[in-house]
């Protein structure tokens, strides 16, 4: 049986009804079409479906849906300011921190809650707060100089 709920996603509030197993991955991809948010192992060990809940990094494949009820939501469609790329996701790009892009949303997400409590993080800091992101392209060395070149602009 489907029940109607509310979902904020980046500053808007969306009406959605669904079966109340089902995860905020699956309907932030599925139902709401934010489709940014990647699938990559379903088990909360790859980091490619975080989204922000209230400002903090939550797996979405182990989260709920109707725990997110009431919550600020953000993924990775809500990050560009006026259709132009945010200063940490320019920051990614222009250090080559994106390769095959899988693993970005999450990585940037990630890089987000940090700065956000965090302005100026360490380099220890800053591979602490994306340790639950993988990577298998870059090898991680562009994305904390990415992070690192985000935080010394102010981001």
């Amino acid at each position: 049986m489907k029940q109607l709920i509310e979902l904020k996603v980046n500053g808007e509030v969306y009406e959605v009804a669904i079966e109340s197993h089902r995860t905020l991955l699956e309907v932030l991809r599925e139902s709401l079409g934010f489709v940014g948010t990647k699938r990559g192992c379903d088990e909360g060990t790859c980091g490619a479906c975080t989204v922000l809940v209230n400002g903090k990094p939550i797996l979405s494949c182990l989260m709920l849906a109707t725990d997110a009820i009431g919550a600020e939501i953000e993924t990775i469609e809500g990050q560009a300011i006026t259709g132009k790329p945010s200063p940490l996701q320019k920051a990614f790009v222009d250090y080559g921190a994106i390769q095959c892009g899988f693993c970005s949303p999450g990585m940037i997400l990630s890089a987000k809650a940090l700065l956000r409590e965090n302005p100026k993080p360490t380099e220890r800091e800053i591979k602490e707060a994306i340790s639950g992101n993988l990577c298998r392209c870059t090898g991680y060395i562009k994305i904390v100089e990415a992070i690192k070149v985000a935080a010394e602009s102010n981001v």
